[in-house]
């Protein structure tokens, strides 16, 4: 069963996002700027000209479950919100080529699910089972995978640029070719995976390996340490003896030693709004090299956010101003009270 409809209603997030993936067939039309409703038909692209934007969510396999189905339903009908299908058992679906984009996929079953060349920009999918899936050249940059599965699944192509995967179980995944660049594989599993090709550049890489994995060809820096699983039991290595490791099998990698734990805290300041009174705060947290843009959010906690890399852009028109931890603190503090 398929479902097709077009998409014109994104937040501006998403819009640097999908501007830098021009090149691929399917691009979408945009709001200008963070929480604007401002609708426009086109995009300028780098060259000058003009180009027309389209979006298509396609639902090429429905899943067995009714609830899923009738998830994915609403979804295909609510062209402006994100799939949400948290919890909701979608194993067999084919979703290739879909826009997952911010999609809520936590503690989902997408077991043997084909999602060849889906958009998963920022989607969350801690505690998915994502075992034997087919994720060939999709793109799960900044997604969440925290906890998730992801046994002998297929991530040949795909990007991963700066994904957070802790505690994933990717034994005998494939990665072949894949991008993992600035991705955070803390306490992952990778035994028997496959990693032939793949690129990291500054790649969080705190994993257990063992003799099956493979990585020739992988290539560019990361972080370790690694633990490897061996007959006569475990062995963490890292440094000169890790690089010594991986280049022994083929791989082309340099280990980068740890950097320091970095906050910056800035304060959004308009009319009405001073540092003293700010309409909110954010902080870039670098960890290993990799910057952490976060917002305090009404939630009551630190959620990752677009303003300061669109600030950086000139797409904001909210001001910022850097200030001191301890303002920042309370900050927090006196939110929290008045939501007491």
């Amino acid at each position: 069963m398929a479902v097709l409809f077009s998409s014109h209603d994104f937040s501006a997030e998403e819009a640097q996002h999908r501007s830098q993936q021009l090149e691929q067939s399917v691009i979408r039309q945009v709001d200008s700027l963070e929480g604007s409703s401002t609708m426009s038909g086109q995009l300028s692209s780098n060259t000058g000209g003009v180009i027309e934007l389209s979006g298509i969510r396609e639902v090429r396999m429905m899943p067995p479950g009714e609830e899923a189905a009738a998830a994915l339903q609403h979804w295909t009908a609510q062209p402006d919100a994100p799939l949400d299908a948290s919890g909701l058992d979608l194993s067999g679906v084919d979703l290739s080529g879909a826009d997952l984009a911010m999609a809520l996929l936590i503690q989902s079953a997408l077991r043997n699910a084909r999602l060849v060349g889906a958009d998963f920009y920022r989607a969350r999918l801690e505690g998915a089972a994502l075992d034997q899936a087919d994720l060939t050249e999709a793109s799960l940059v900044k997604a969440e995978l925290d906890e998730a599965s992801l046994r002998s699944a297929t991530l040949d192509r795909a990007d991963l640029g700066s994904a957070s995967l802790w505690a994933v179980d990717a034994r005998s995944a494939c990665f072949r070719s894949a991008k993992l660049d600035g991705a955070s594989f803390i306490g992952a599993r990778l035994e028997g995976a496959d990693l032939t090709n793949a690129s990291v550049r500054e790649t969080s890489l705190k994993v257990v390996l063992d003799e099956r994995t493979v990585v020739a060809g992988l290539f560019g820096t990361l972080f370790g340490p690694v633990v490897i699983e061996e007959a006569g039991g475990r062995r963490e290595v890292d440094g000169a003896d890790l690089e010594q490791w991986l280049n022994r099998r083929g791989a082309q990698v340099r280990v980068l030693q740890p950097r320091s734990h970095r906050i910056t805290y800035y304060a959004k300041v308009s009319e009405g709004y001073s540092r003293g009174n700010p309409q909110g705060i954010v902080r870039r947290r670098i960890v290993n090299g990799v910057a952490h843009d976060e917002a305090f959010t009404r939630n009551l906690c630190w959620e990752p956010t677009e303003y300061l890399r669109l600030y950086e852009l000139g797409h904001n028109e909210v001001e910022r101003v850097e200030i001191s931890e301890a303002e920042a603190l309370a900050f927090v503090d006196e939110v929290t009270a008045g939501r007491g």
